[in-house]
């Protein structure tokens, strides 16, 4: 069948039989039937096929000719035969074209022993969403691990990445308000947003311990004091960091409006964190602290307790 094949193709298309050289340039010679020997479908039969005995049959006497509908090529994927169907969309989001092809799958009745599945953009996009949440909890893992170490606790860097997840409201807002989608550079911002909106929570929160470990000062004044003076320094940084994405958050210049989910979901995370981080930080920092010490007022005391028939060395002679 494969020599068949092979013939046929030869007659019809041609081979290379070799290659002619001219002033450094290489032509391929390829041996093909004349245009009038090969124009018609009824001149197929009248091919002459060698046999693998060397005799000389025309084609006719060993295959029938006809005109069907078939495959230009074959693709196969792990052992399966597969056909691609290739779409392309304008003037929508492309996960709105996904779900509506999806919800037209539904009702396609598919023959047993068959599959549809997404490919192309679609399953490269999950690929890359895996690898990105994987980046962000790495992110988080890490900045919990350098506070941990830089406070020498690991209740007040819990306390801290609590604006993490309240970021998220700002994020969706921001998303949501603009008509963005979560893609790919929105969850590079998620990346960037879990470094920067912990930055305030450190600021207030390590001023407070300044104030109760250097200064003496009572818990509840040295959360008020804290919030007063570290508002000012708190909100510099927002303001500054925020404005400075609103050019590339609103897409002004060529090329700006690929970059602008990344911008848009820090901006919206970031003026989230820092209303949360004035509120709640300081208000689990005050529930944490007065829960630890009124643990360490109900532990009975670890000094051991003392005969009252003995007298103490150097109290008295012995």
């Amino acid at each position: 069948g494969s020599d068949i094949a092979d013939a046929v193709e030869h007659y019809v298309l041609g081979k290379v039989a070799t290659r002619f050289r001219e002033g450094g340039e290489e032509y391929d010679v390829r041996v093909q039937l004349a245009k009038e020997d090969r124009a018609r479908l009824e001149q197929l039969s009248q091919l002459p096929i060698v046999t693998p005995t060397g005799q000389v049959v025309t084609l006719g006497s060993i295959a029938s000719t006809d005109q069907r509908l078939g495959p230009t090529s074959i693709a196969r994927e792990d052992q399966q035969r597969l056909l691609r169907v290739n779409a392309g969309f304008s003037d929508r989001s492309f996960a709105d074209v996904v779900t509506d092809v999806g919800e037209a799958l539904r009702t396609l009745e598919v023959p047993e022993g068959f599959t549809v599945s997404f490919g192309g953009e679609l399953e490269e996009q999950r690929k890359v969403f895996v690898d990105l949440l994987v980046g962000v909890a790495l992110a988080i893992f890490l900045v919990f691990t350098v506070m941990a170490v830089q406070f020498e606790s690991v209740v007040q860097p819990l306390i801290i990445m609590t604006a993490v997840p309240f970021a998220l409201i700002g994020v969706l807002i921001a998303l949501a308000v603009t008509g963005t989608t979560l893609n790919m550079n929105s969850f590079l911002g998620l990346i960037v947003l879990v470094g920067i909106v912990v930055n305030n929570a450190i600021v207030l929160v390590d001023y407070v311990n300044i104030l109760r470990r250097d200064h003496g000062v009572p818990l509840l004044e040295a959360l008020v004091r804290s919030g007063r003076r570290r508002l000012r320094p708190i909100l510099m940084t927002t303001l500054t960091t925020a404005l400075g994405l609103v050019p590339l958050a609103i897409g002004l210049g060529e090329g700006s409006e690929i970059q602008a989910p990344l911008a848009r979901t820090i901006v919206g995370g970031l003026l989230s964190s820092t209303l949360i981080t004035l509120v709640l930080v300081p208000s689990l920092y005050l529930l944490v602290e007065r829960r630890r010490a009124t643990v360490a007022q109900e532990q009975p005391s670890a000094m051991p307790s003392m005969d009252p028939g003995l007298e103490p060395l150097g109290a008295g002679g012995v």
